[in-house]
């Protein structure tokens, strides 16, 4: 049974086959970030105080930077493929499209990298607090 409509078969329209792809990653990524999220609180909760120096301190420890770090790159992964598919489905003309999702990836990879760079920056000993 073919699920393109006669028109499609006609012009050789289809799937592109990317879809089903794009809805693993998205639900991947979203499981993975809540895990690391969970993992987030917990430990942001056992924490002795909130302070500006216990939580550098804790995230100089390779058991918080590494998982701080999947934490961000699942997160921005995942923001990343949703608003893909948003402006996929709302955005009709092709070269607003194509131009709006060549701006959402610099954004999504200018966030990830700031975000990644602070956590690196902490962990191998340099002071946040001055530029």
């Amino acid at each position: 049974m073919r699920m393109e409509t006669p028109l499609g078969r006609v012009r050789g329209l289809g799937s592109a086959r990317t879809g089903a792809h794009h809805w693993w990653l998205e639900r991947l990524t979203s499981i993975a970030a809540l895990v690391l999220f969970v993992w987030f609180i917990a430990s942001i909760l056992r924490l002795p105080s909130l302070s500006y120096g216990d939580v550098v301190g804790w995230l100089r420890e390779p058991l918080a930077a590494v998982p701080m770090l999947l934490l961000i790159v699942t997160t921005f992964w995942h923001l990343k493929l949703g608003l893909q598919v948003i402006l996929e489905d709302y955005v009709h003309e092709e070269g607003m499209k194509l131009f709006s999702i060549v701006l959402l990836n610099f954004f999504v990879i200018a966030g990830a990298a700031l975000a990644f760079f602070s956590v690196l920056k902490i962990a191998f000993g340099g002071d946040a607090s001055h530029g």
